[in-house]
C-alpha cells in the first residue's frame, strides 16, 4: 500500500476537532497567501480571499464529513440544516474588511452543532499564527483588564452603556473573532454586540469561549441556539464569569 493511501486512511480517522482546528489552519495559511507581497489589495483582494478559503473549506468538509450538512458565509447550505443533527457553521474569513486592509484582526471560524449547541469549534487568527480550539484552550489568566472589545468603526449604544456603567474603556478590534478571542486571551474582559449579525459570524467563537468558561448568551441572558432556519443573530454576550452578573444588569437597563 502506498503511503499516500495511507495517509488518507489517517486523515480520514480525525476526529472532529482536529478536522476543526486543520481546517480553521488551513484556510487561514491559503489566505496568507492571497495577501502574498501585496500583489493585489482592496476589493479584489477580499472577494478573493472569500472565494478560495469557501471553497477549499466546501472540498474538504464533504470529503471528510460527507454526511453532515453546511452552513457558510459564502457558500450555499450543503445538506437539509432543517432535519441534520450535525451541522457545520463557517465563516471562511471573518473581517474582509481588515483582510483587504491589510491589518492582522480578521479570522477563520469552524464550528460543528449538534441539536442547536456547539460542540466543536476553532477560530484562528492567522495574521498572528494562533488557532484556539475548544478541546485545549484554556480560561484566561490573571486579573481583571478593566477593558472590553468593540468595534473600531462605532460601538453599539448598549455597549457604551456597559462601558459607562461597568467603568470598562473600549477597545477598537476589527472583526468579531478577533474580539472574541482577545476575550479568551485575557486581554479585555467582555466583548458586548446589539447590531446584529449571522450565526457564522459568533458560532466558532462562542464555541472556543464557552470552552474557556466564559460567560456567553443573548444580552437578555437566555442561551444562545444556534442552526436556526434564518440564521440571523442580532445580538449576544461573551465576558469574564467574574463580571457576569454585573455586566447584565446593566445591560437589563436598557435591552
Amino acid at each position: 500500500m502506498t503511503p499516500v493511501c495511507s495517509s488518507k486512511r489517517m486523515i480520514s480517522r480525525l476526529s472532529d476537532a482536529d478536522l476543526a482546528a486543520r481546517i480553521a489552519e488551513g484556510a487561514g495559511e491559503i489566505l496568507v497567501g492571497v495577501r502574498h507581497g501585496d500583489l493585489l489589495t482592496g476589493r479584489h483582494l477580499g472577494d478573493l480571499g472569500d472565494a478560495m478559503a469557501q471553497a477549499w473549506i466546501s472540498n474538504v468538509i464533504v470529503r471528510h464529513r460527507p454526511h453532515d450538512a453546511v452552513l457558510s458565509e459564502e457558500g450555499a447550505d450543503i445538506g437539509d440544516r432543517a432535519s441534520a443533527e450535525r451541522v457545520w457553521i463557517i465563516d471562511p474569513l471573518d473581517g474582509t474588511r481588515e483582510f483587504a486592509s491589510g491589518t492582522a484582526d480578521w479570522a477563520v471560524h469552524v464550528a460543528l452543532t449538534e441539536a442547536g449547541r456547539v460542540t466543536t469549534a476553532a477560530v484562528s487568527l492567522p495574521a498572528v499564527g494562533e488557532v484556539f480550539r475548544s478541546d485545549t484552550v484554556k480560561p484566561p489568566a490573571g486579573a481583571l483588564t478593566g477593558r472590553m472589545a468593540a468595534s473600531r468603526y462605532g460601538g453599539s449604544y448598549e455597549s457604551a452603556w456597559v462601558s459607562r456603567r461597568l467603568s470598562l474603556n473600549m477597545i477598537g478590534i476589527g472583526s468579531a473573532g478577533a474580539k472574541a478571542m482577545a476575550v479568551v486571551r485575557g486581554d479585555v474582559d467582555a466583548y458586548v454586540h446589539a447590531g446584529g449579525q449571522y450565526e457564522w459570524d459568533n458560532c466558532a467563537p462562542v464555541g472556543v469561549a464557552l470552552a474557556a468558561d466564559l460567560h456567553c448568551s443573548r444580552l437578555d441572558g437566555s442561551p444562545i441556539v444556534y442552526n436556526q432556519p434564518q440564521p440571523y443573530m442580532p445580538d449576544f454576550v461573551i465576558c469574564r464569569k467574574e463580571i457576569r452578573d454585573d455586566l447584565l444588569a446593566a445591560l437589563d437597563e436598557v435591552w
